[in-house]
C-alpha cells in the first residue's frame, strides 16, 4: 500500500507532483495552484477526477473549497481557477486514455 498526507506533501506551484502512475490503470497528480491562476480550458484523453484538498476554486461552473469533487468525461472541456491558493488532487483514469500520445494502439 502506498499512502500520502495530501496536505503536507511538498508540491511547488507550476510543478505538479505525480504521486502514482500505473499504465492501464490510473495516474494521481497533486497540484499547487496559486490564487488567481488557472488551468485554462482544456481536455484530456482520460476521465479526470478533481478533488479540492485546500483553498477555493472555480471548477466546472461550481465554486467550492476542501471536499469539492468533480469528474469529467474523457475529452470533456473544463477549466480550474484558484480563488485562493489551492491544492488539488487530479486522478486520470485509465492511464493513458485512448488517443493519448503515450497510449498503445
Amino acid at each position: 500500500m502506498e499512502h500520502w498526507d495530501l496536505k503536507t506533501v511538498d508540491v511547488q506551484p507550476h510543478q505538479p507532483k505525480i504521486l502514482h502512475s500505473a499504465r492501464g490503470e490510473a495516474r494521481s497528480i497533486l497540484i499547487n495552484l496559486p490564487a488567481g491562476e488557472s488551468m485554462q480550458e482544456h481536455q484530456v484523453h482520460e476521465r479526470a477526477y478533481v478533488v479540492v484538498i485546500e483553498g477555493e476554486v472555480e471548477l466546472g461552473g461550481q465554486t467550492g473549497g476542501p471536499g469539492l469533487a468533480a469528474v469529467f468525461d474523457p475529452r470533456e472541456r473544463h477549466a480550474v481557477t484558484a480563488r485562493s491558493d489551492a491544492r488539488l488532487l487530479l486522478v486520470l483514469a485509465p492511464w493513458p486514455g485512448d488517443g493519448h500520445p503515450g497510449a498503445r494502439d
